[in-house]
């Protein structure tokens, strides 16, 4: 049995430049996710949506592979960020930060698929969070970049992207910011910690 990695599938949507921004076209596509809000390094809910996030994205995983004959790659984890203040984002000031956690789900994986999914997981886990839920999301026309490093040396890229990249292009912001997380933190030294930074954007009128 073929296992797909949405990672090579998908290449330009996991595998932009480093140092450089590119323009990237991103389909809809259906993901499980979480809303929350806080400090990600230590608000209590932003765990609980990563534990429930990859229970049920694996239990998916295994029964698409039981049901239908076809396996894959769980897909890394990802976020969309958003404040009232985009500045916050780089000056690091995390209390302020809104979040939702997904991962992709294939669309071959059902709607009912998903439920019994989170029925297994809640076996573990418990009740599940308010806002879990299985939905696609159309992000369309974006920016993006492959930062390697600690997650709070995104600021000046982040500065360069918002102050002199969107304006150079004459673009504007059309959505939450976006990372895609490739490494695992717990077993990537901070420094060569591998993210992308994705912005959706706008023409200006």
């Amino acid at each position: 049995m073929a296992k797909i990695d949405f990672k090579k599938a998908l290449r330009p949507l996991y595998d932009p430049p480093t140092g450089d921004f590119a323009l990237v076209d991103v389909p809809q596509m259906p993901f499980v996710k979480v809303n929350g809000e806080g400090d990600p390094n230590t608000a209590l809910a932003y765990r609980s949506a990563v534990e429930w996030l990859y229970g049920v994205s694996y239990a998916m995983k295994f029964a698409a592979k039981a049901a239908l004959g076809r396996d894959y790659v769980v897909p890394p984890l990802e976020g969309l960020w958003w404040a009232d203040d985009s500045r916050s984002f780089i000056t690091r000031e995390k209390s302020q930060w809104r979040w939702t956690m997904m991962i992709m789900a294939p669309d071959f994986v059902s709607h009912d698929m998903f439920e019994r999914a989170v029925a297994k997981t809640g076996g573990k886990l418990g009740q599940p969070p308010q806002s879990l839920r299985h939905e696609s999301y159309a992000e369309g026309l974006s920016l993006q970049t492959l930062h390697v490093g600690s997650y709070d040396e995104e600021g000046p890229v982040l500065a360069r992207l918002h102050d002199e990249v969107m304006p150079g292009k004459g673009m504007t912001f059309n959505g939450p910011h976006h990372e895609i997380y490739l490494s695992d933190p717990r077993k990537t030294a901070a420094a060569r910690l591998k993210t992308v930074l994705r912005q959706p954007v706008i023409a200006v009128a």
